[in-house]
């Protein structure tokens, strides 16, 4: 009973605060866990992984790309919707889901384009 109340309240705290980090409710975000490193054309024309596979020095598949560009040249993992390119505050909630299209619960701080992540799921 004791664990259930404390989760509650980490629950709540942790709300509270996002509210207050962010731009107000938290939204739904779809798109897919990417890089920096593609996702803002540092390594990409096409702010997706094609390139980056093509030359097939970073795996095969988006995943692996994603995770390679993070773990070994200093990206990030960011949620990549559309034209847009949303930075991920919660990195490690993010990390299993690389290359994967996701439903991504969170609060955006318009200012630096950044998700105060709450959840992530894959996208059905």
């Amino acid at each position: 009973m004791r664990q259930t109340l404390a989760g509650v309240g980490c629950w709540l705290l942790l709300t509270v605060v996002l509210a207050q980090a962010g731009d107000g409710k938290p939204q739904i975000f779809r798109g897919e866990i990417g890089d920096t490193q593609c996702a803002l054309n540092i390594h990409s024309l096409t702010r997706s992984h094609t390139e980056m596979l093509e030359s097939k020095k970073m795996g095969g598949t988006a995943a692996t790309c994603a995770a390679y560009c993070v773990q070994y040249l200093g990206g990030d993992f960011v949620l990549s919707s559309k034209n847009e390119v949303y930075r991920l505050d919660n990195q490690e909630k993010a990390r299993p889901y690389a290359g994967q299209k996701v439903k991504i619960t969170g609060i955006l701080e318009s200012k630096n384009k950044t998700i105060h992540v709450v959840d992530i799921e894959p996208s059905r």
